[in-house]
């Protein structure tokens, strides 16, 4: 249990706040390109708590602004795309992408009023599907060099979901390793050659055992946690027999992403995004290292949950998620379909818009957890102090952050420290395209003898 000042510390991302300063030391998803397509390019975003439209001008340029206009307040988000800029709806006063106002067309001809008046603005930038905007002061970082910023774009997807909850716990879902035996439990297997594009539902590598079978039979998973220079990096063990052990290598990427195996081929790199202290986005790349991403059958699977245009659920609080005590007594865990994003949305919101923290009881399967929220205040408190926190790196640094290494497979039960770096080393030196190998593991994979 913790006390509330410090699960205040730990949770709030608004400016004044510690850990709104930490997140702001980082490039956040701001939107999906997919969401200024058509022929109005202006979304409203709200982010870390900052209320903000996002537009791109005729000539591609991305601008991140204040919402409301600095004549009287009016909403930026209704404005016309005229003459390189945003113009207010109200008056007419034009801001160019950087919120320099450009134009102020109802005062005098004369008047140099517009010359020292500018809108609060961020930069974007376009990488790999998402717009991502720097809400920090100075020079902002520059981006590791992770697999999802490295494949080419016919092998990444990108997209997003809405959770009515804090971020954290948002977040803490995706580094706990011991829950996916339960909260996604199916009672029985699908066939795996359907599984494209499903969490969970394929077969395991180096084996015909599908994944439900061995989360639904081996549910007390051995948890290591080490840390990296990215964040962490958990390994969850769950012992077949005396010679065969599932072992699954996933990563903490600080300050609220992770980076996790879907199947053989296809790692999820995802982030939670603050929209405000009770609201969050997950933003996700989905990288393939095999064949072309394919990014109609994505799309159209997620938009059966999701709707547009703010990508929230249709499975929700209201409808209680779907819930059906028959299928809970026969089919799956929860009773709340096979989707396991609703699965996740139900956990997290159910805690409440912020989690009470006060009453929690950890246990030895959360210590992932519990190393993580000990690296969020140590950064916290650097960043509060002046310093840089980790992973906010320069361009000479960018290139030291690779991968991060993933795994799902099956294993010798003996050997397993070494079998899944050659797993994640094949598949790398297999991929069509030039997918790094993390430096942390290239000098302990000299050969592939036990991955093959």
């Amino acid at each position: 249990m913790m006390s509330q000042e410090q699960n205040d510390l730990i949770t709030r991302t608004g400016p004044k706040d510690p850990c709104g300063k930490l997140m702001r030391s980082y490039w956040q998803p701001a939107a999906l390109v997919d969401e200024l397509q058509g022929a109005r390019p202006i979304r409203p975003v709200k982010l870390l708590g900052e209320n903000l439209v996002l537009f791109r001008n005729e000539q591609g340029r991305y601008g991140l602004i204040d919402r409301h206009c600095a004549h009287r307040g009016a909403d930026l988000a209704f404005g016309r795309l005229e003459h390189g800029g945003l113009r207010c709806a109200f008056h007419g006063w034009l801001f160019d992408a950087t919120g320099q106002c450009i134009e102020t067309p109802a005062e005098p001809k004369d008047s140099k009023l517009c010359q020292n008046i500018r809108q609060r603005s961020y930069p974007v930038v376009e990488k790999s599907g998402i717009l991502w905007a720097y809400l920090g002061e100075g020079t902002p970082p520059a981006f590791p060099e992770l697999d999802c910023f490295v494949a080419p774009g016919t092998h990444t997807f990108a997209f997003k979901g809405h959770m009515a909850c804090n971020w954290l716990q948002a977040l803490e879902v995706g580094i706990d390793p011991a829950h996916a035996s339960y909260l996604h439990r199916f009672f029985e297997d699908e066939d795996t050659s359907t599984a494209y594009g499903k969490q969970f539902r394929g077969a395991s590598a180096g084996s015909d055992l599908p994944m439900t079978k061995i989360l639904r039979e081996y549910d007390r998973p051995i948890i290591n946690v080490e840390h990296t220079e990215y964040g962490l990096r958990l390994i969850a063990l769950r012992e077949i027999d005396e010679e065969r052990t599932h072992v699954r290598v996933t990563n903490q990427l600080f300050p609220h992403g992770f980076v996790i195996p879907m199947s053989t081929e296809i790692t999820i790199t995802q982030w939670h995004v603050p929209v405000d202290d009770e609201n969050c986005y997950w933003y996700a790349i989905f990288t393939s290292y095999t064949n072309p991403v394919d990014k109609q059958k994505m799309r159209d699977q997620r938009l059966e949950l999701y709707e547009l245009p703010d990508y929230t659920s249709r499975k929700n609080k209201s409808n209680d998620y779907g819930f059906d005590p028959h299928e809970q007594a026969t089919a799956t865990y929860t009773g709340m379909g096979t989707d396991i994003n609703v699965h996740d949305q139900w956990a997290v919101e159910s805690m409440g818009a912020i989690q009470d923290r006060t009453k929690e009881h950890l246990g030895q399967s959360d210590k992932a957890i519990v190393q993580y929220r000990r690296l969020l205040r140590q950064e916290i408190e650097k960043v509060v102090g002046g310093e840089r926190p980790m992973l906010f790196l320069d361009e000479s640094k960018a290139r030291s952050i690779q991968g991060p290494a993933t795994m799902d497979g099956i294993g010798p039960t003996q050997g397993w420290e070494l079998y899944w770096m050659e797993v994640d080393v094949k598949r790398r030196r297999g991929a069509p395209w030039t997918a790094p190998v993390p430096k942390e593991i290239e000098g302990k994979v000299h050969h592939l003898t036990a991955a093959e």
